[in-house]
């Protein structure tokens, strides 16, 4: 049996363009009520108005990510226009800058930590309450990465936050299971979307000098970045592949079947490590413990 999207509402974060606004205009053509929130407001307010003139009712109200209190008041507006909010889509990101950890800035490890973990643990507490509230039910889903499944060399900021962003979205979909709240971490690899240019969001709390200082290798760097993500496959896809995945009710959401072999050597690592560990003579004897869960 499908879903019925009809008359509920998607808060949708970094939804001005990408995976946000492919989303939001899936969802929309579903009959959902769309709330797009963004850093850019000029270039949100353009893809508001295109997705109105296509028959979507949207709301656009403008969001800084890392800001819990601009959150509680897009969930504030959202409530007033739409009553409820059913659905959140944590999708605002940004991919920092390509470094070994040597060379990385705190600056801008910070922003990616601020925007990447933060800001999706800031959107699902804010909205939260508003779906427990109306009592239907609905859905969190959390825009991950295949690099939260498994570590990517020179990512190292970005790679450790979507992994955050996997285990947060584990812990909750045990924790919101009563109340009907189903749970997602959406895990692709490369989209068509503007990622390898995030530093155009980037706030200017986060001051880094390390851009002139290494500009000829980050240019090559981005550049490969950017070729990687323009191989990658259309946002309009990964849309219509999280419908799908939604109706099975997914808890992860991959959107790369290619990748499953690479995954499968890291579940085979962690396996052949726990037999390493059961064949132990200093902690075998716990093969057989209780298992404690919370």
């Amino acid at each position: 049996m499908s879903i019925d999207f009809q008359n509920k509402t998607a808060l949708i974060s970094g939804a001005a363009g990408g995976i946000g606004l492919a989303l939001s205009r899936e969802l929309g053509h579903l009959g959902m009520k769309i709330v797009m929130a963004d850093i850019e407001q000029e270039v949100l307010q353009a893809s508001a108005n295109i997705l109105r003139a296509e028959g979507i009712e949207v709301l656009a109200c403008e969001l800084d990510v890392t800001n819990f209190e601009q959150w509680e008041s897009v969930v504030s507006a959202a409530k007033d226009k739409f009553g409820a909010i059913h659905m959140l889509i944590n999708n605002a990101g940004v991919g920092g800058i390509p470094s070994g950890i040597d060379k990385s800035d705190n600056n801008i490890f910070q922003w990616v930590v601020d925007v990447n973990l933060m800001g999706v643990m800031y959107g699902a507490r804010a909205t939260t309450p508003s779906m427990k509230e109306h009592g239907e039910g609905g859905w969190i889903i959390n825009v991950a990465s295949m690099a939260g499944m498994n570590g990517v060399p020179y990512s190292t900021a970005y790679s450790a936050t979507k992994a955050a962003v996997v285990s947060m979205s584990e812990s909750w979909a045990v924790e919101l299971k009563s109340h009907n709240i189903h749970v997602s971490a959406l895990c692709p690899a490369f989209v068509k979307t503007r990622i390898h240019e995030s530093l155009r969001t980037k706030q200017d709390k986060y001051k880094t000098n390390m851009l002139k200082e290494n500009a000829e290798n980050l240019k090559k760097g981005f550049g490969q970045a950017a070729a990687l993500v323009e191989s990658g496959i259309d946002a309009s896809l990964l849309a219509k592949r999280v419908v799908e995945a939604l109706e099975n009710k997914q808890l992860y959401i991959f959107t790369h079947p290619n990748y499953r072999e690479s995954m499968g050597y890291r579940a085979r690592a962690i396996d052949k490590a726990f037999e390493d560990a059961q064949n132990s003579p200093l902690v075998k004897h716990l093969i057989d413990d209780e298992i404690v869960s919370l």
